[in-house]
């Protein structure tokens, strides 16, 4: 098998997408934390690579004394920081090796929150037992039912609770993952939702992102019994240089890269 047949966009289930993702991020973990930690910080809370901080934001409404659920939280510098706010937070993540690495940081910053290992797409919470649920990147990009995570999502949060989230802008899957010359030219189909996906020798997928229409998430949300409050989407800040994957300056001036959906689930829900 060749290059080319290693990544392509392909139809994946969802069992082969689950455990694509697990592995990969146990693999990843290590190089991903090495790469991105600094910029990550152990104790912040960004919500895209644009360098957008919850402390700036606030798109969380007040977190101090409100139970708060951080879904795919990596290595859960946002729970973190929500926990020096006052916030009681519990993480989650499918990956064993983000959490180690969560686990880890608890012990240098002596910030420790409740660490979960869970799929999002079987919440291990009862219902109506957080104030607020959010995720910078995490989890909603890799599964292959994305509408039942909202419902999901919308069955532990109290009613007046608050989901936020951060995604690549759908728009970029127009475009080449490239942060260059070559990331400016539209190549894909914007509704073609097939999902990128890389994989072994054999044909079986090892990373799987999911695409989604901005009408797609919109209709997700309000299926789930949401209510969407706003859409971000961050501007490329002036004097911002580091490059992140496809996300660079060049691009950033241009188009937006990220999408942070703040909704609520209704009083009375």
């Amino acid at each position: 098998m060749d290059d080319d047949e290693r990544v392509l966009r392909r139809r994946v289930g969802a069992t082969e997408a689950r455990w694509a993702n697990r592995g990969w991020w146990d693999a990843d973990a290590d190089d991903y934390q090495a790469e991105h930690g600094a910029f990550l910080g152990e104790v912040d809370f960004r919500w895209c690579p644009e360098g957008l901080r919850e402390s700036d934001a606030r798109l969380l409404g007040e977190v101090a004394g409100r139970r708060v659920l951080e879904v795919g939280c990596g290595a859960a510098s946002c729970a973190r920081w929500l926990a020096t706010q006052g916030a009681e937070p519990v993480a989650f993540d499918l990956s064993a090796g983000m959490l180690r690495h969560a686990a880890r940081a608890a012990g240098t910053t002596g910030v420790r929150v409740p660490l979960v290992q869970a799929d999002a797409l079987a919440l291990p919470f009862a219902e109506a037992s957080f104030d607020i649920a959010c995720t910078a990147f995490g989890a909603i990009p890799f599964v292959d039912d994305s509408t039942a995570l909202m419902a999901e999502v919308h069955r532990v949060l109290r009613p007046g609770g608050r989901w936020v989230f951060s995604v690549t802008h759908p728009m970029r899957w127009v475009f080449l993952d490239d942060p260059g010359e070559g990331g400016l030219t539209a190549v894909h189909s914007y509704f073609d939702r097939s999902p990128y996906v890389e994989q072994d020798e054999r044909g079986v997928a090892s990373y799987v992102e999911q695409h989604r229409t901005l009408g797609d998430r919109i209709r997700e949300l309000v299926d789930a019994g949401f209510r969407l409050l706003d859409l971000v989407e961050p501007e490329w800040p002036a004097g911002h240089r580091e490059t992140w994957g496809q996300w660079s300056p060049l691009r950033g001036r241009l188009f937006p890269g990220t999408a942070i959906f703040v909704t609520e689930k209704p009083t009375g829900s």
